[in-house]
């Protein structure tokens, strides 16, 4: 297998947004990832990045809390990967970061996310406190898989999704290999795992807690877990296995 971190664009806000504690005047950078996973027979995308429409006024094209973040685009997905091979879509949650680009997406590639996600992006409540835009996620005439928990993505043991929530209700993060889980927004940074020190908001901070505690005790065996948008570990181009 080949994994290669994809570095589809940049978020800069305030810091104390991010990691809580952090002096809320310093301005924080940070790069937004997608992965490709190739095996033999599968091109399979971690996540999809930002939508270009969103990028020069995020207030207008979501709504006004939006506003607080500065969008950078680095390369829209279709710039970097050939879409017509890709063979599945992992989305790991429904945050803009991670589902804006979906549009930009052949609809024929089938989206795989956790069930308890995909209801949570459909109800009012959940949507609101998540920071959930719809828009992001409409996934008109395409082929959604709902998965429930731990799930073995090709049958065969070589990537697993992992139930990881907190973060969102249904966020997941990808095993591949013996040696290598991409952690997503568990935590933003490498050292989120040990301190807990989460961003301000998250679905539940209790479960988001755990999930880094499992995380952890998965690094502490000797798995890498890449961290979500840590702009000191995560960079762009292949990653050994």
């Amino acid at each position: 297998m080949k994994v290669e971190m994809l570095n589809v664009g940049w978020i800069a806000s305030s810091a104390a947004v991010w990691r809580q504690g952090d002096d809320p005047e310093r301005r924080l950078r940070f790069p937004v990832p997608a992965f490709l996973i190739e095996t033999d027979s599968e091109r399979i995308l971690v996540d999809a990045g930002l939508h270009p429409d969103a990028i020069a006024d995020p207030a207008s094209y979501y709504r006004p809390e939006a506003g607080a973040f500065e969008l950078e685009l680095e390369q829209h997905i279709g710039e970097l990967v050939d879409t017509s091979t890709l063979t599945r879509i992992v989305l790991t949650h429904l945050h803009f970061d991670h589902a804006g680009g979906l549009g930009l997406l052949p609809a024929s590639i089938p989206i795989v996310v956790q069930r308890r996600e995909w209801e949570a992006g459909a109800e009012r409540a959940a949507i609101e406190r998540n920071f959930f835009y719809p828009r992001d996620y409409a996934l008109d005439e395409r082929e959604l898989v709902l998965i429930d928990g731990d799930h073995d993505l090709l049958g065969d043991g070589s990537i697993e999704l992992l139930l990881t929530p907190g973060h969102t209700p249904g966020h997941m993060s990808v095993r591949v290999g013996e040696s290598l889980v991409i952690g997503v927004d568990v935590g933003h940074f490498a050292s989120t795992l040990d301190d807990h020190r989460f961003p301000a908001f998250a679905d539940d901070f209790a479960e988001q807690g755990r999930s880094a505690d499992r995380l952890r005790a998965l690094r502490d065996s000797g798995v890498s877990v890449l961290p979500g948008h840590d702009p000191d570990v995560l960079v762009a181009g292949p990653i050994a296995l």
